[in-house]
């Protein structure tokens, strides 16, 4: 494990909404969960997913891409359309091991704890670590049958900072279960937005929500916190003032980065 770096070595991040954001890493250049799509319904088995605001950017406007780390690849708030399409032009995409069988060429499954190692333009390399997820409340023999499987990603590298990519996790223990092996993190990608819905486990949130975004953050002795995955679709019920409000309330206000959006 690479040791972390002062925070004025902070990288810059563009987030697009809902799960997506952009940042240079090593050299490389990472892409979390790319959604593109316009506003509008989105079918998924029992429902529809509501999709409320346009993405701030376009997938011709993202310049080179070098790796996608894809939590999942069953929800179009986590891949649609336009992002499916984005993966055919990217070198590498990392994701679940039902995910990469599914996605075919260009794509990675990584099992919890799994790494893979990434050339670095000019040498070196960045270790990406498949890290476990849970979407949403409980054991994960009764999640994973609902919701699938999903897979956050630990970045690191000789003189660079750890990065932590949550994907839809919305389990505290997990998160403690990484602490322990990464602890502290210079960046954390926290998905929150405590994405809810009545039919599914009692209506418990399925990601985390704002306070336990603010938990993680003081377990993973995060330098930095960039949330995504909280605005643009209906299902996430709290949004930035809620994450700004609970990080000022844990005594992190100054850890909280909403990234750059243009």
């Amino acid at each position: 494990m690479s040791a972390t770096s002062p925070a004025g070595d902070r990288f810059p991040a563009r987030v697009f909404g809902g799960p997506t954001a952009l940042f240079e890493y090593g050299g490389l250049r990472f892409l979390t969960d790319p959604t593109f799509d316009a506003p509008g319904e989105y079918p998924v088995p029992g429902g529809l997913l509501v999709k409320t605001a346009p993405s701030t950017g376009t997938p011709a406007g993202l310049g080179r891409v070098d790796v996608v780390l894809l939590s999942h690849d069953e929800h179009p708030d986590n891949l649609d359309a336009s992002g499916r399409a984005l993966l055919a032009d990217v070198p590498l995409t990392l994701t679940t091991p039902g995910g990469g069988q599914r996605l075919g060429a260009g794509a990675r499954g990584l099992a919890d704890w799994e790494s893979v190692e990434l050339d670095r333009p000019g040498g070196g390399t960045v270790t990406v670590t498949g890290v476990p997820a849970l979407h949403g409340p409980g054991a994960r023999e009764e999640i994973e049958p609902v919701t699938g499987q999903v897979v956050g990603f630990v970045l690191t590298g000789e003189g660079l900072p750890t990065v932590y990519v949550s994907g839809d996790n919305a389990s505290l223990d997990v998160v403690k279960e990484i602490a322990a092996r990464f602890a502290p993190v210079d960046t954390a990608v926290l998905f929150a937005g405590a994405p809810r819905f009545s039919v599914l486990f009692g209506g418990e949130t399925i990601v985390l929500d704002s306070a336990q975004a603010a938990e993680a953050a003081g377990i993973l002795g995060a330098r930095r916190v960039v949330p995504v995955h909280y605005d643009s679709w209906a299902h996430f019920t709290e949004g930035a003032d809620e994450l700004v409000a609970a990080f000022a309330a844990a005594g992190l206000a100054d850890r909280l980065d909403l990234g750059e959006r243009r």
